[in-house]
């Protein structure tokens, strides 16, 4: 998984799932990409970057069930449209957290769950019912792709035990073309 710099495979790849043949219209354009990223601190993992900037920002096929949401956008159903997200303060978490099951105090399990939800991420879409995924973009998972939902947060990838998939965005969506329906394939 190189996030700093796009392989234009994984671009043709990216391309070729969503669909997209629309010339870079449904692109933002480096100038937008930029301003973002200034305007927020941070630098977009590759490939994700470079997708948002020439290919698309955002689609309605998957992934996730509901579409690809485009970069500055969140869900119809995540709640209080007014809480500040920072994406550069770092994503908390390294390993699967299930606060459902957490025994840790209640003030900190609440502050923990706070940074998880506005820290270090972008939100790429929803599988509904609160499950929604996030590109980390800041912090020690930089480029990894995160389920977050009501009871608790797992990374995507083989290397976590979790899917069979690939790391990262290019990762996430591979294994989404490659199995509709997709989250749980082998």
């Amino acid at each position: 998984m190189n996030i700093d710099q796009a392989d234009p495979d994984e671009l043709a790849a990216l391309r070729a799932a969503f669909d997209v043949d629309d010339g870079g219209e449904s692109a933002l354009g480096w100038v937008t990409v930029r301003a973002f990223e200034a305007e927020h601190g941070i630098v977009l993992p590759e490939p994700y970057r470079t997708f948002v900037a020439e290919i698309a920002d955002g689609s309605s096929s998957g992934p996730p069930e509901y579409g690809l949401l485009p970069v500055a956008e969140l869900p119809d159903d995540w709640g209080d449209d007014e809480e500040e997200r920072d994406l550069s303060e770092p994503f908390p978490l390294t390993e699967a957290w299930m606060w459902e099951e957490d025994e840790a105090p209640a003030d900190d399990a609440d502050e923990l769950l706070e940074q998880v939800y506005n820290q270090g991420s972008i939100v790429l879409g929803t599988d509904g019912c609160a499950m929604n995924w996030h590109l980390i973009v800041t912090g020690p998972h930089r480029g990894h792709v995160w389920l977050i939902s009501d009871v608790g947060a797992v990374p995507f990838g083989s290397q976590f035990g979790f899917t069979t998939g690939g790391p990262g965005f290019a990762g996430w969506v591979r294994h989404w073309a490659e199995h509709k329906p997709w989250y749980d394939a082998a």
